[in-house]
């Protein structure tokens, strides 16, 4: 009977031979050290957990009903050093956890430039980090290599042992960077940039994914991570340059829409000014640039005139690139706010604006103090008024 509930166990055993665990074996020097913090606060909790499993075991078998040797106390209601013990013991791990978790929040930074290149080799200034722009497709991966004006789908190289400076961002919805062998997730959101440094110490080739759910092709949202020599990096550049595929607006806006499965291909020449426009999602020829757009609100907006200037920018650029999400473009035409006197202000008379009968509560003068209830409000629409009384 023992040997074939051993020959039961054998399966799972075969099933776990399969396993990758490049989390515990990492070749980069960032993912090294997220590993000996995870193993670290392992280590420190378990120092709780392990005598609290095994007092709960001891004290059930010596208290059992039919162990009648067992010392019988029912007035017991304290002991100061049980006390001492219970609440000593974790309140140090606790400090622990913070100290080793402060530390590593702080010196494993994604943004932090990196201070060394491995355990025993600190980083040299003269080691310059290698930029590499990041962009999350549907549903695949698009590289930029700025320093060589090249571009690679679904690869990423690096060469070994040289700092990487990676800047990530998005085309629609939210994906996750990730090379568990390199560091740790880094999220890619539209109209946003992350960044990620990191290195890479020992060549081979990687996998990498995206870790966040974010649609049909999600499963098939993969790449390889080829860690290179620098003899070898340079003749991986040498055929990115050798593809002659321009990469520019217009082709981007190709390669965008969504697809699965994608070969690896390479791009060179790379517009200069690409990865910019994808990042503040202007990419569109006749598009405000988002970067622009904060510009002007900085600055206090457009003024009322210039609320019709923006009417040829498309406003919602999904349907219009193919993209499953989201509605039809459409485009924003009024909605503001016009309180007191600008109302007089509106040059142009196509628009009609209602004549206010209240705008106090839009300058904020004489409203209630936070958590009482306002006796009135007042909004003003292009083409309509609402009030309401509580």
């Amino acid at each position: 009977m023992r040997h074939l509930k051993l020959l039961a166990l054998l399966p799972l055993g075969l099933a776990l031979g399969g396993c990758d665990f490049v989390v515990l074996s990492p070749a980069g020097d960032v993912a090294a050290q997220q590993r000996d913090l995870v193993v670290i606060a392992t280590v420190l909790m378990l120092l709780i957990v392990v005598p609290v499993m095994v007092a709960t075991a001891v004290i059930a078998w010596r208290y059992r009903q039919s162990n009648t040797s067992a010392t019988y106390t029912p007035e017991w209601d304290h002991s100061t050093q049980l006390e001492l013990m219970i609440w000593a013991a974790p309140l140090l791990i606790i400090i622990c956890l913070g100290a080793v978790t402060w530390m590593g929040t702080h010196l494993l930074d994604p943004y932090r430039t990196l201070g060394r290149i491995a355990s025993d080799r600190p980083a040299s200034p003269d080691n310059r980090p290698l930029e590499v722009d990041v962009v999350a497709l549907d549903w695949k991966w698009l590289f930029i290599y700025p320093e060589y004006g090249v571009a690679s789908l679904n690869e990423l190289a690096a060469p070994v042992n040289r700092p990487l400076d990676f800047k990530i961002t998005a085309s629609s919805v939210m994906n996750s960077f990730y090379i568990p062998a390199l560091a740790g997730q880094i999220y890619a959101m539209p109209g946003m940039q992350t960044r990620l440094n990191a290195v890479i110490n020992a060549p081979g080739s990687y996998r990498g994914f995206s870790a966040n759910y974010s649609g049909a092709g999600f499963s098939h949202m993969r790449f390889t991570f080829q860690a290179l020599a620098d003899a070898d990096f340079d003749k991986w550049i040498a055929k990115a340059k050798s593809a002659n595929s321009r990469l520019g607006r217009q082709e981007y806006l190709a390669l965008e829409r969504p697809s699965e499965n994608e070969p690896v291909r390479f791009y060179a020449p790379v517009d200069e000014e690409l990865f910019p426009a994808i990042l503040n999602m202007c990419v569109e020829t006749g598009k405000m640039c988002t970067s622009e757009m904060m510009a002007i609100d900085a600055k206090g907006g457009m003024g009322l005139a210039g609320i019709r200037n923006t009417l040829p920018q498309t406003y919602d650029k999904f349907a219009a690139r193919g993209a499953v999400f989201g509605p039809e473009p459409s485009y924003i035409t009024g909605g503001v706010c016009l309180p007191g006197d600008q109302i007089s202000r509106m040059s142009d008379a196509s628009i009609i604006v209602p004549a206010p009968r209240d705008a106090t509560p839009l300058r904020g003068s004489g409203l209630a103090r936070p958590g009482f209830a306002l006796k009135s409000s007042t909004s003003f629409i292009f083409g309509r008024s609402s009030r309401s009384d509580s």
